[in-house]
């Protein structure tokens, strides 16, 4: 798994609430038998009509937002069934950060053990993120993990807070069988006993 410490990128703002993981990647698109190729899919109903053209009014159909590794959401982000792919069609797409006011229990379970950084903030905060990353016409911004602080085009600082076991996961680039392994003497110890 990656190591998260800190990304600087350019953030989208995604003001949407309740997206759950069929909207982020539909059940259609998870016939891979690897995570790659998912990004394509991402928001597939959001981003592209029926005819395949893309829709000129989704932000990540913005030529700046294309390359966005920073996601600003609304309430419930991740709700809905336990699909894996749709943490691996964020992280594909180039995601590597959402910021949203509360996620869905398993998709955040599955976001931690696949390296991708949710940072819980309140509703009125999150908003004026949104707001204030369009008024700066998407200028990168910087999510710090170490420092748990996101920095602004303006020069703000927000803090906020990360489980710590969360956060030593993310800054170690840790998934479960990492976890596991890092036991690897005591394990043979008890093997051989």
């Amino acid at each position: 798994m990656q190591q998260f410490v800190r990304v600087r990128g350019v953030a989208a703002p995604l003001p949407l609430a309740n997206v759950d993981t069929d909207m982020i990647i539909p059940a259609r698109f998870m016939k891979a038998l690897t995570r790659n190729g998912l990004g394509a899919h991402l928001f597939e109903e959001l981003r592209f009509a029926p005819d395949g053209s893309e829709r000129p009014d989704f932000i990540l159909n913005n030529p700046t937002c294309r390359r966005a590794e920073v996601l600003i959401a609304d309430r419930n982000f991740g709700c809905g069934s336990s699909r894996e792919h749709a943490v691996w069609a964020l992280d594909d797409f180039g995601i590597r950060c959402v910021i949203a006011p509360s996620f869905g229990d398993i998709f955040a379970s599955n976001a931690r053990k696949n390296g991708l950084l949710l940072v819980r903030l309140p509703e009125a905060i999150c908003a004026r993120l949104c707001a204030e990353v369009a008024l700066s016409q998407y200028a990168p911004i910087e999510v710090d993990l170490t420092a748990q602080e996101i920095r602004l085009a303006s020069g703000e600082v927000v803090a906020f807070v990360i489980d710590a076991d969360d956060r030593r996961v993310l800054m170690e680039g840790l998934d479960d069988i990492g976890r596991t392994l890092r036991h690897e003497a005591a394990i043979t110890q008890f093997e051989a006993t």
